[in-house]
């Protein structure tokens, strides 16, 4: 999956620092408010592909003495970064410029500079918006795209899916702001353009930080995952019950198992020591993502007795 992050990222920063530079050109030949805005967009948008990149490469660094579990929470970490990023800067930015140039309005020049540069922004930034949905698309299989967010575990994909469409939109509030300015000759339409988008960051914005928080406080793996864990220990007729079926994701392909076994009276530590061997590697063939499996022996009522029964 990761594969399929860095095209959707690539496309989308070759993109945004193209339209950012062509955006500053117009606002600062135009004066337009809602441009100024769009370039601080694509500016911050860029800034963050290039953190989504440097998190992914952080996460492929193998695990030490002082991160025995590996590095992958790095693309967590960074994703939260950048919804952070996109709701200060992006949109705190956005919503300033709007209320200084309603409070202060400023007659817009050479509007054809402003058309054309959107022209190509929306072209631009809808073409990246088209690799990066398809890359997402690859990766949610059958699920919803709200569904596919939502238990998604690699973020630095829908991120950049969340970023181009909130770009897009962008776009087409200022493309309009700019029509009603020109069709009333009403100043106002451009800076609510650009509060408007202001807006349309902040709830991006918080809607990935609430993805991206999940994420980094610690997931378990897809429901079929551990229902498929179930389905081996129960398997098993070495164990008597399953008092416990704990997963987390360390990072989009790294999860880690940990069951708590209650094993049959009767049966001799090196059979026990026989099935925890076969459990392991049955457990880890289920699917690539699973790294690492702990498997505790204990009795059903003294798990219970420790309040653990619920997992």
């Amino acid at each position: 999956m990761a594969g399929s992050s860095r095209t959707a990222i690539y496309a989308a920063l070759a993109g945004n620092t193209l339209i950012a530079v062509t955006k500053f050109a117009a606002a600062a030949i135009t004066g337009s408010s809602a441009m100024f805005s769009e370039g601080i967009h694509s500016l911050v948008d860029t800034g963050n592909q290039v953190l989504l990149l440097y998190g992914l490469k952080q996460a492929e660094k193998p695990p030490d003495a002082l991160f025995p579990f590996g590095h992958g929470k790095e693309v967590y970490f960074w994703s939260f970064v950048v919804a952070i990023l996109i709701f200060g800067l992006g949109a705190g930015i956005s919503l300033y410029q709007g209320w200084t140039h309603l409070d202060h309005p400023q007659p817009l020049e050479n509007l054809v500079v402003n058309y054309v540069v959107l022209g190509f922004a929306i072209l631009f930034e809808g073409g990246a918006l088209w690799v990066a949905f398809r890359e997402f698309n690859l990766s949610r299989g059958g699920r919803s795209v709200l569904a596919a967010v939502r238990t998604g575990k690699d973020p630095s994909l829908f991120v950049v899916v969340f970023e181009d469409s909130a770009a897009l939109a962008g776009l087409l509030v200022a493309l309009t702001g700019l029509v009603l300015y020109q069709l009333t000759g009403n100043l106002v339409f451009d800076a609510l353009a650009s509060m408007i988008i202001g807006l349309i960051l902040a709830l991006t914005a918080a809607w990935l930080a609430h993805e991206a928080k999940g994420l980094l406080i610690g997931e378990s793996a897809a429901p079929e995952i551990v229902e498929a864990i179930r389905r081996v220990v129960d398997s098993d007729e070495r164990v008597l019950a399953a008092n416990e079926v704990a997963t987390l994701h360390m990072g989009p392909s790294h999860v880690i198992v940990t069951l708590s076994l209650d094993f049959v009276d009767g049966i001799d530590s090196s059979e026990v020591e026989r099935a925890v061997t076969e459990l392991n590697r049955s457990v880890k063939a289920l699917d690539p993502g699973i790294r690492r499996v702990f498997i505790e022996a204990e009795r059903a009522g003294d798990h219970r007795s420790r309040g653990l029964d619920h997992v």
